[in-house]
Parts: structure tokens; C-alpha cells; sequence
């Protein structure tokens, strides 16, 4: 295989390089998306949790004071019989404070029941504003994720098209280059580079004349002794961008 042919199979090598990876940009991209509105998904249903929990604590508090004002509110009905009933001073007195202490605890109750309404004001306010909040984003995952999905689908299988590909480029490079070419390209990103004007594109860095005047002779494939990567010569009506 020619220098020609293999400076040609770097390029298209290359090329399918920076188009597999723009795809997989444009999928990481786009399971990004969808990672975060179902990461968002996951913190509002934890704030729900929470809120609900100390609603929901303080609703059964709530429930029992009430139970108790309705027990006392009934044992002051009897308490006020009681009073209609007595016959002695000594027995109107006892009624009369049994009387007072059962409007006092009906009273401490209903402060109970006031305290607790205006502790968890706001978190049934935050409550009801997260459960819009949450069904709002529910509506929008659904409407987003089979569109995502699908581009997700696609986009995977563009990149194992552009992949299988890449093997019949691979085959038509002696095994030296190539692994020279994927160490680079691990390093590096982009494994080749071109010159025309003496100066390498990727680093811009003026090379050898020498080297130059080597690489100008004949089609030879060396290496940029600034970054390392794979360089030969191009015309400047021949230059093309290679990633």
C-alpha cells in the first residue's frame, strides 16, 4: 500500500472519527436530557415524601385533638346537668369547677389545633405548589421522553453504522500505523494533521525545514515533532480540516 493510499485512509479514518464522535456528543446529549428531567422527577417526588409525611403527622394530630374536644364537649353537657341538678352549695361548687377545667382543656385543645394549622401553613402550601410542580414535569417527561427516545435510537444505531464501517478503513492501514494513529488519538483526540505552509495545523507550530522540504519532495507520512501527530503534506488548494 502506497504512502498516497494510506495518507488517504488516515483521512477517511479520521473523518468517520469525528462523525462517530459528534454522535456520541448528540447522544450524551440527549440521554442528558432525559436523565435530568427524571433526576428533577426524583427530587420532587423526595420533597413530596417529606412534605406529606409531616402533613400527614400533623392531619392525625390534628384528628385527635378534635376527638378530644368532642369527648370534653360532651362532659360538659353532663357537667352543666350535673349543676342543674345540685342540691348543696359543697355540690354546685364541685360541678361549677369541673365545669371551668373541662372549658380550659377545650380551650387548650383548640390552641393546639391553631398552633399546628399555622406551623404546617406552609408546608401545605409548598405541598400543593410541588404537586403542580411535579405533575407539570410528568406531563412534559412524557411528551419528551418517546421523542428523546427515539432520537436516542437512532442516533445509536448512526453510530454503529459509522463503527462497522470504521473496520474496512482499519483493514487498509499496515498495523504499525494504526496503533500509532489510536495512540495519538487516545492522547490527543484528533491523531493526524496537515501541512502546507511549513507550520502544523493542529498545533501551529513551524516545523523542521528539513522535515518540510521532505514532506514537499514526496508523500511521506511523519510525525509533528511539536504534538506528536501524524503529519504530511497537503497543497493548499488540497488542505482540508482533519480532526
Amino acid at each position: 500500500m502506497s504512502n498516497v493510499d494510506q495518507i488517504r485512509a488516515l483521512e477517511e479514518l479520521a473523518a468517520m472519527d469525528a462523525e462517530v464522535k459528534t454522535l456520541e456528543e448528540k447522544l450524551a446529549e440527549e440521554r442528558g436530557v432525559l436523565g435530568g428531567l427524571k433526576e428533577s422527577l426524583k427530587e420532587l417526588d423526595e420533597r413530596l415524601q417529606v412534605d406529606r409525611t409531616t402533613v400527614g403527622a400533623a392531619d392525625k394530630q390534628r384528628h385527635e385533638l378534635q376527638l378530644d374536644i368532642r369527648t370534653m364537649t360532651q362532659q360538659i353537657e353532663h357537667s352543666r346537668e350535673k349543676l342543674n341538678r345540685s342540691r348543696t352549695e359543697r355540690e354546685s361548687q364541685a360541678a361549677q369547677r369541673e365545669l371551668e377545667e373541662l372549658r380550659k382543656l377545650v380551650r387548650d385543645r383548640e390552641d393546639e389545633i391553631q398552633r399546628i394549622d399555622t406551623e404546617t401553613a406552609p408546608v401545605r402550601s409548598q405541598l400543593e405548589a410541588t404537586e403542580a410542580e411535579h405533575k407539570g414535569l410528568t406531563e412534559e417527561l412524557a411528551a419528551k421522553e418517546g421523542d428523546i427516545q427515539a432520537k436516542v435510537t437512532q442516533l445509536e444505531s448512526d453510530r454503529q453504522t459509522r463503527g462497522g464501517g470504521r473496520d474496512l478503513i482499519v483493514k487498509r492501514l499496515p498495523p504499525v500505523l494504526y496503533r500509532r494513529y489510536e495512540m495519538i488519538r487516545g492522547r490527543r483526540g484528533a491523531a493526524i494533521a496537515q501541512t502546507s505552509d511549513g507550520t502544523c495545523n493542529k498545533c501551529n507550530m513551524a516545523l523542521p525545514p528539513q522535515l518540510y522540504h521532505r514532506l514537499r519532495r514526496e508523500p511521506l507520512i511523519e510525525q509533528c515533532p511539536s504534538c506528536n501527530r501524524i503529519i504530511y503534506f497537503a497543497a493548499p488548494q488540497q488542505a482540508t480540516k482533519v480532526d
